[in-house]
C-alpha cells in the first residue's frame, strides 16, 4: 500500500493566520496554535466579508506548552467558558469544531490582541 501524505488529504494549514477569515464548510474543525504573550479572540460570521462577532462562550479547553520549539510536554487545561484564550508565554492550542458554531456561521477568525502569532490547522477535510 502506498503512503498518503497528510497535507491536503487529512489536514490543511495556514501558517500565518492571525486576523484572517477561514471557512469551516469543508472540514470538521480547526486547531489554532498560538504563541506570544497575548490574548487570542475567536469570532465568526456567516460570510467571508461579513461582520464577525463572538460565537458565544465556546472555548473551555486549551492545551498549553511552556516551549515554542516542541521540547516540552503539552498539558491539557480548562478555562472558564469564553471566546478568548490568554497566555503569558509559550504556546497555546485550542480546537474549534464546525458544529460548535452558531447556525448559519461557518467562517472563523482568531485575532491576536498584540503581536502574538497564530497558525491554523484544518482537520477532517471533506473536500480534497
Amino acid at each position: 500500500m502506498a503512503a498518503m501524505e497528510g497535507l491536503g488529504f487529512s489536514f490543511d494549514t495556514a501558517p500565518i493566520a492571525a486576523g484572517a477569515a477561514y471557512s469551516l464548510r469543508d472540514c470538521l474543525g480547526v486547531t489554532f496554535v498560538c504563541t506570544g504573550n497575548d490574548t487570542f479572540t475567536l469570532t465568526c460570521s456567516d460570510t467571508f466579508g461579513g461582520s464577525y462577532a463572538t460565537p458565544g462562550n465556546t472555548l473551555t479547553k486549551k492545551i498549553t506548552n511552556t516551549s515554542t520549539n516542541g521540547t516540552a510536554a503539552w498539558v491539557t487545561a480548562t478555562q472558564a467558558a469564553s471566546n478568548a484564550v490568554t497566555i503569558s508565554s509559550g504556546t497555546v492550542a485550542f480546537y474549534v469544531s464546525a458544529d460548535s458554531l452558531p447556525d448559519g456561521k461557518s467562517y472563523v477568525k482568531v485575532s491576536a490582541g498584540g503581536s502574538g502569532l497564530v497558525t491554523a490547522v484544518f482537520h477532517g477535510l471533506t473536500t480534497q
